[in-house]
């Protein structure tokens, strides 16, 4: 049986724990508007974007995630795949999949979106759409289309929680 020299046993002591190697990950590529920053017109672009300033105008990020912070207050209208409020927003959002309003949150305007999220103590006051998320299979959504009609017919439209949440 092949022993270990004595170079190599003090090589390794005996007491040592493993740590996992840290992994390397991309980073993700954001823009910031810093807090003393004010903007009044047209944002767009095609990476995430972090507002702790003051936008007027529009945000169209359709692709990416658009967070407003603390400190950040917008009256404009957002378009983006996903928007996180931790500051003030008066204006409509569109969603192409979440609205994630944070307890220090306030939007004040009209929501279309595919998921929504609001912790207590955040403010909405607007109405709020939330659609289906639309699914690539076209013979499903074929046979969902069929069957709308009829269920529709005989249906009374129903309030949910967050439509009660909006009216507030």
């Amino acid at each position: 049986m092949l022993q270990p020299s004595d170079s190599q046993k003090s090589q390794a002591p005996s007491n040592q724990t493993f740590s996992p190697s840290k992994t390397v990950s991309v980073p993700v590529e954001q823009a910031t508007i810093g807090r003393s920053v004010v903007i009044k017109g047209e944002v767009s672009g095609s990476e995430s974007l972090y507002i702790d300033g003051r936008i007027e105008g529009t945000v169209n990020f359709s692709e990416h995630r658009v967070t407003i912070g603390r400190n950040g207050s917008v009256a404009a209208n957002i378009s983006a795949r996903e928007v996180v409020i931790l500051g003030k927003v008066q204006g409509n959002i569109q969603c192409s999949d979440r609205l994630d309003i944070r307890s220090e949150g306030a939007l004040t305007g009209d929501v279309i979106t595919q998921r929504i999220s609001v912790e207590d103590g955040a403010i909405l006051k607007g109405s709020v759409q939330v659609r289906a998320i639309e699914h690539k299979d076209k013979s499903h959504h074929q046979k969902q289309v069929q069957a709308e009609p009829k269920a529709a017919a005989n249906e009374q439209p129903k309030e949910t929680a967050a439509a009660a949440v909006a009216g507030a």
